[in-house]
């Protein structure tokens, strides 16, 4: 008998075996999107019937995606993919591809605007600029996997960043364009919640309304301000994190 077969009803070698086969398969259709979140898993006895196996097996593999936060379990109901949740530290300047990544899903961006134009009075108040200046503006989407994980507009101040005229953002976002760019001096974030209307919400896929949280950002260097992120995320899709010590 090998090291991995056991009696007395503990996992035999051939049940480990088909665990981890069952568990691949269905990790790996939920972190390529073929199954999104809400996706209702199969039944245990329908994954029973499809891998030749008991529904002690499928139970347990089940069991693990839910302790790792892959799936939910609902009585009487199946289970079924969760939405998963990134995290953020909230006095960080963070890469959206980064959270995504952490994920372990696939992450992609498409931007959908950019305009180089003279200031108005609302980039003034976002800049915090006195006067008119040449801007970017730029609004795109980051995904993780086949789904909107985050809705970016943005602004830069051309005076500070003329380089950004010529920047190709199809291909690399703002956001680590500017960070490999510009050196920043200070930054400031303010994190709010909002109900989406109806451009945010068509963006994000989400019926208007649904509550987000909306993360501002403003950067500034020796220079000037630097630009001004408005970063919108379904509420269900990220969190915020601050780790804090005692005044000494």
């Amino acid at each position: 008998m090998s090291h991995t077969e056991q009696t007395d009803g503990m996992t035999t070698g051939k049940e480990a075996t088909l665990h981890q086969r069952i568990l691949s398969d269905i990790e790996g259709r939920i972190v390529s999107g073929a199954w999104p979140p809400g996706h209702r898993i199969p039944f245990e006895m329908d994954l029973a019937e499809q891998y030749d196996c008991s529904r002690m097996t499928v139970n347990k593999v089940l069991t693990q995606l839910a302790r790792a936060g892959l799936i939910e379990r609902r009585k009487r109901s199946g289970s079924f993919v969760t939405h998963p949740q990134a995290q953020s530290a909230v006095l960080e300047i963070h890469d959206i591809k980064s959270e995504v990544l952490s994920l372990n899903l696939p992450y992609s961006h498409r931007l959908i605007k950019l305009a180089e134009r003279r200031g108005r009075p609302e980039d003034a108040r976002r800049l915090q600029f006195v006067g008119s200046i040449p801007v970017m503006e730029i609004t795109c989407i980051h995904y993780a996997g086949p789904r909107p994980f985050c809705l970016e507009n943005r602004v830069i101040n051309l005076d500070a960043v003329p380089e950004a005229a010529k920047a190709d953002f199809e291909t690399l976002p703002p956001g680590p364009w500017l960070l490999n760019q510009v050196p920043w001096s200070t930054a400031e974030h303010q994190i709010r919640a909002i109900s989406a209307e109806s451009d945010a919400a068509a963006n994000l896929d989400i019926q208007k309304g649904t509550a987000c949280l909306v993360v501002e950002r403003r950067t500034w260097s020796a220079a000037g301000p630097i630009t001004h992120v408005r970063l919108t995320y379904p509420g269900d899709r990220h969190s915020l994190v601050a780790r804090f010590t005692p005044a000494s």
